[in-house]
């Protein structure tokens, strides 16, 4: 979607409210008439996509005690914290950024962890490959080389979420819904995972077989 440079005549009050109002919300003065415009006018623009997703992710976490969501209307950024009940009592931090184009991949999913301990950070990124691995296993055959778009390093992991296949899911509630599907099921595995530690054999299968049951009704991004 492209966009041009247009000269606009406006009153200094309608500017100092405009303003105000971009400061709010973390955004541009031209970013910010773009959106009011393209509201007005029934223009579907990303920003409005972004918020339409955010706005239903926000929704669907109130009232979640192992979820703290925090996102800025007008940003293409949404972070929750999730509590892990574990020694030292680390949080995981989950990121979901949005892009502008949404063809083939419409955004990407982070997990992290904010801590400096190096055992915390070992064990996580043991999860993490163990995650990799568990969906190239299952789903990697749906994805371009066969492979799921994701990286793992030292306490963090990303992943591409793709657009979904089916028309019908591709609307801000249904993408919403699979994007927190998709994340409650990670969350989940890796506290399964971390409370398993003492029988990893077991645990593994445990949580794969978790997965597995997720998949069945899943739609895969």
């Amino acid at each position: 979607m492209g966009k041009n440079v247009y000269s606009l005549v406006l009153l200094d009050s309608v500017v100092d409210a405009v303003d105000q109002l971009a400061c709010e919300r973390s955004t541009s003065r031209s970013g910010l008439i773009n959106q009011i415009l393209a509201e007005y006018l029934s223009c579907p623009i990303p920003e409005n996509r972004m918020r339409d997703i955010f706005t239903r992710m926000e929704s669907l976490l109130s009232g979640l005690n192992d979820f703290n969501a925090n996102w800025q209307p007008g940003a293409s950024i949404f972070y929750i914290r999730s509590p892990l009940h574990y020694r030292y009592h680390p949080t995981v931090r989950y990121v979901l950024e949005l892009y502008r184009e949404s063809t083939p991949y419409f955004g990407e999913a982070r997990a992290s962890f904010r801590t400096q301990n190096s055992g915390l950070l070992e064990l996580s990124e043991e999860f993490f490959r163990f995650w990799e691995a568990l969906e190239n296993k299952w789903i990697g055959s749906r994805f371009p080389g066969g492979k799921v778009p994701s990286e793992t390093e030292p306490g963090r992991y990303s992943r591409r979420l793709r657009c979904p296949q089916s028309e019908s899911d591709r609307t801000s509630d249904r993408t919403a819904e699979a994007i927190l599907a998709y994340l409650g099921e990670f969350d989940t595995d890796l506290k399964s995972y971390f409370s398993g530690v003492d029988s990893p054999e077991e645990t593994g299968r445990e949580v794969e077989e978790h997965y597995l049951a997720f998949l069945e009704n899943a739609i895969i991004l």
